[in-house]
């Protein structure tokens, strides 16, 4: 079946969330960095404006800035009542209420709309998806996986898993990926096989937490060093 903008749940994170949910620190920033199913996040537009290379890459990115507006308000009103029945299951710390995490999305998803057309002209945005990237082997230091990887384990099975991360292990010579977490909050089925299945394949994984926690329980970060 197509991929259709309908499919398209847009919610957006802000560039200082990606550094605190992958640990980026200045070393890692100024490497070449792909950021895989970014969706409307403001991260590519925060990198570029520091000088650093980065590219995103994302099925979204086939429409133009209004299409994707349109959705985003078409869906936001749904994704915060599931947010506030849900409350419960988020850490109300640096992001204090609902309310609060709902304008940062938002201030995240406006920021990446006003720079998709310059970032689209630059080569920074890119349509494509997993588990077929569309980049030459060891394009990027770094990749990054935000939200999609292990998120969706009722959808996506164990070898959608395996063969994304072997992807992402090709064109990268180091890949993270944040949270571990599936969508009903529980670490999701598919990590342990997906460790095993990439260290008989030569890669290097670690699991460690972060600092970074907003989801309860949501602070494992996998790290994956393909051996040469």
């Amino acid at each position: 079946m197509p991929f259709t903008l309908d499919d398209v749940v847009p919610w957006g994170r802000s560039f200082e969330e990606y550094c605190e949910m992958f640990d980026l620190r200045e070393a890692d920033l100024e490497r070449r960095i792909l950021g895989c199913a970014d969706g409307p996040a403001s991260f590519n537009r925060g990198v570029h404006e520091r000088g650093g290379r980065v590219v995103s890459v994302d099925p979204i990115y086939e429409w133009n800035p209004v299409e994707l507006h349109e959705q985003i308000d078409a869906t936001y009103d749904t994704i915060m009542a599931e947010a506030q029945r849900n409350r419960d299951q988020f850490k109300w710390t640096t992001i204090r209420s609902v309310e609060e995490m709902g304008a940062l999305r938002l201030a995240a998803m406006h920021d990446f709309l006003e720079d998709l057309v310059p970032g689209k002209e630059q080569g920074r945005y890119v349509p494509g998806r997993l588990p077929d990237l569309p980049f030459p082997d060891g394009t990027f230091d770094l990749a990054l996986c935000a939200h999609f990887l292990f998120l969706y384990s009722e959808r996506l099975g164990l070898d959608f898993h395996v063969a994304s991360l072997v992807e992402l292990c090709r064109v990268a010579r180091e890949v993270r990926v944040f949270p571990l977490l599936n969508l009903d909050g529980e670490r999701s089925r598919h990590v342990d096989e997906a460790t095993r299945a990439l260290r008989e394949r030569g890669v290097d994984v670690e699991i460690r937490t972060v600092d970074y926690e907003f989801r309860i329980g949501g602070n494992e970060l996998m790290t994956l060093l393909p051996r040469s």
